[in-house]
């Protein structure tokens, strides 16, 4: 039996909420600021409170950028169980309880609430840390993403002032600024590229990934990392973390269309949409998956996205096979 704490996470505080007495409504909250200092006080208050082992109190979550990162990690060096629950889905645990005011505080308290949920529906699933090497990976691929959005805005930016009389002086700033990121690019996607091939499974993996024909470059690093940072029992929830799903919309006599669910990281999604668009021309299976749904009346949205999961399936299956790609249709 857990001690069922909640924490909700911002960038300057840490809201702790502990379901003190579950049968009398009983609950006791504490703030912290969000410092590393703070971080020994916070695991002693709640060993106090508690008065049991780290091993016997879970602490539920929402993952925050990269704010709950540090937490999760000190939290379970100290013997903690840990629990980051999917936003999407404790919003929906929160509007069922009627959760009517909508503070830090009671986000804490809702949070303790759905970790207790969870664990006696049998649905719980642990937090579990990243390998070094892939923590790594995904701070430089964080970075990388960073300087290619920079890049873009001054292209942007380029081509606006070349619409109008611009001083030859910003032209050149942007210019600058433009060669300055190209190669700080070029050095970064050098750095990661390195560092999977100083990692032998990291290597292996992007190799995998590698042979599946659509799948370049960029996607091979996402999802190198992707596999290296979490675990997935089946190609489905793949899908699903990247926001692939097709979710339909209707109501009464309004008949929707489907469309993807759209949840998870936004930037990986972006990077399998440009690789599924080469693999409708270069890669069998998906190309012939792309004619027959099309043949059968679905649009071209509808059969890019059956694409990208598709994609992402293949992606799986090469990684837990450790198999390289092999078309399931005639070439």
């Amino acid at each position: 039996m857990y001690s069922h704490i909640g924490i909700d996470v911002s960038k300057d505080k840490l809201d702790i909420g502990w379901l003190r007495d579950v049968a009398n409504n009983k609950v006791k909250t504490k703030v912290f600021k969000h410092q590393k200092q703070s971080l020994e006080k916070l695991a002693a208050w709640l060993l106090k409170n508690t008065q049991t082992e780290p091993q016997n109190i879970l602490i539920t979550l929402e993952a925050t950028g990269v704010y709950h990162e540090n937490l999760v990690y000190f939290l379970h060096e100290q013997g903690f169980k840990v629990f980051i629950a999917n936003p999407g889905k404790a919003k929906k645990y929160a509007d069922a309880i009627g959760l009517v005011h909508k503070t830090d505080k009671s986000d804490a308290i809702m949070l303790a609430h759905y970790g207790m949920a969870q664990t006696y529906s049998g649905s719980l699933t642990l937090w579990q840390p990243e390998s070094p090497e892939a923590r790594q990976l995904k701070g430089l691929l964080r970075r990388l993403d960073a300087l290619e959005k920079d890049h873009q805005r001054e292209l942007n930016r380029l081509e606006a002032c070349e619409q109008v009389d611009t001083s030859p002086r910003v032209l050149r700033s942007i210019h600058d600024m433009l060669a300055t990121l190209q190669q700080e690019i070029a050095a970064l996607e050098q750095e990661i590229d390195d560092h999977i091939d100083r990692h032998p499974p990291l290597r292996k993996n992007r190799k995998l990934l590698n042979s599946i024909k659509g799948v370049g470059p960029v996607v091979s690093r996402e999802m190198t990392c992707l596999f290296a940072a979490k675990v997935f029992r089946n190609a489905k929830q793949v899908a699903a973390y990247l926001g692939l799903i097709p979710k339909q919309v209707e109501s009464g006599n309004f008949r929707g269309h489907t469309k993807l669910s759209k949840t998870g990281p936004a930037r990986i999604r972006a990077k399998l949409y440009m690789a599924t668009v080469a693999a409708g021309t270069h890669n069998p299976d998906i190309k012939n998956q792309k004619r027959r749904l099309l043949g059968n009346g679905k649009n071209k949205m509808q059969a890019l996205g059956a694409a990208m999961r598709k994609l992402v399936q293949v992606c799986y299956g090469v990684i837990k096979h450790q198999q390289e790609y092999q078309p399931q249709v005639a070439i």
